[in-house]
C-alpha cells in the first residue's frame, strides 16, 4: 500500500485524481473541522483501533438515490403493520454504541472511541444524525450517519430484530426524498444494499453532485425530529 500524503495541519489531497482502491492519506486528527472538509470532499475515515487513521474516497463510490429505493412487498407490508416505532435524534449514543458492537464473525470494529467521540461532537453541531427503531420501548435497530448539503453520507446500521436496520433504512429514504435530498451515499458495496437500490457510480459523478448540493442548498442543521404517526399514515394514504 502506497500512501504519500501524510495529514498534519495540511488539508487532503485533490481527490479527483488520487487512487480509488486504497486511502488517499493517512493521519491527521478527527476533529470537527477537518471531518467537515473530508465529507464535503467526498472523504471518509476509516481504520482500525491499531492502525493509523486512513482516509478513504473509493473511486467507484456506492450510493442510493433516495427516489431509486427498491423495497419488497413482504417488507411494505412491514411497514404497513407498525410492529416498530421509529424515532431520529433520540438515542444518538446508544445508535453509534450499538454500531461499534462487533458483528458475528468479526474480532473487531472500525468504530474506535475517537470515532465515537468526534461523531457525538458533529451530533452536537447538528450535522450528525440518527434513526432509532423501537420494538416497544426497547432500541432494536438504526443508522446513523452525516448530513450536509442535500447529501446524506451514512455511516453504519445496526439491527436487534429481524427487518428493523432496513426499516431505519427505508424511513430515512422516504423523509429524505421528501425534503428533496439528492444522495444517500453508502460508501462501499455491500449485496444488501444492493437488494434495496443501491448502485456504483463513478467517485467525479459523485464529487461533482456532493459540491453542488452543499454549495447551493443550506445544510439542515440541528436536531431531526420525525412525527412517525402522522408520516406513516402519509405513507399508507400514498
Amino acid at each position: 500500500m502506497d500512501i504519500n500524503t501524510y495529514l498534519r495541519d495540511s488539508s487532503f489531497p485533490d481527490v479527483r485524481t488520487a487512487p480509488g482502491d486504497q486511502p488517499i492519506a493517512w493521519g491527521g486528527d478527527l476533529e470537527l473541522w477537518r471531518l467537515l472538509d473530508a465529507y464535503t470532499n467526498g472523504i471518509f475515515p476509516w481504520f482500525s483501533e491499531d492502525s493509523p487513521i486512513f482516509w478513504w474516497s473509493p473511486d467507484p463510490r456506492f450510493v442510493l438515490y433516495p427516489d431509486q429505493i427498491r423495497v419488497s412487498r413482504s417488507m411494505e407490508q412491514e411497514l404497513r403493520r407498525q410492529k416498530f416505532t421509529v424515532t431520529m435524534d433520540n438515542q444518538f449514543y446508544h445508535v453509534i454504541r450499538a454500531c461499534q458492537q462487533p458483528r458475528r464473525g468479526q474480532d473487531g470494529t472500525w468504530i474506535t472511541e475517537d470515532i465515537v467521540d468526534s461523531y457525538l461532537d458533529l451530533h452536537k453541531f447538528g450535522v450528525a444524525h440518527s434513526v432509532e427503531v423501537w420494538l416497544g420501548s426497547d432500541l432494536v435497530g438504526g443508522l446513523y450517519g452525516v448530513s450536509l448539503g442535500k447529501t446524506f453520507f451514512g455511516e453504519s446500521m445496526f439491527s436487534r430484530q429481524s427487518n428493523a436496520s432496513k426499516m431505519a433504512l427505508i424511513l430515512l429514504t422516504r423523509l429524505l426524498h421528501h425534503w428533496q435530498f439528492n444522495l444517500i451515499d453508502c460508501q462501499v458495496y455491500t449485496s444488501h444494499l444492493e437488494s434495496m437500490g443501491a448502485q456504483m457510480i463513478p467517485r467525479d459523478e459523485f464529487l461533482d453532485t456532493v459540491q453542488a448540493d452543499i454549495q447551493k442548498h443550506p445544510t439542515r442543521v440541528g436536531s431531526w425530529q420525525l412525527d412517525f404517526a402522522r408520516f406513516m399514515a402519509e405513507e399508507v394514504h400514498n
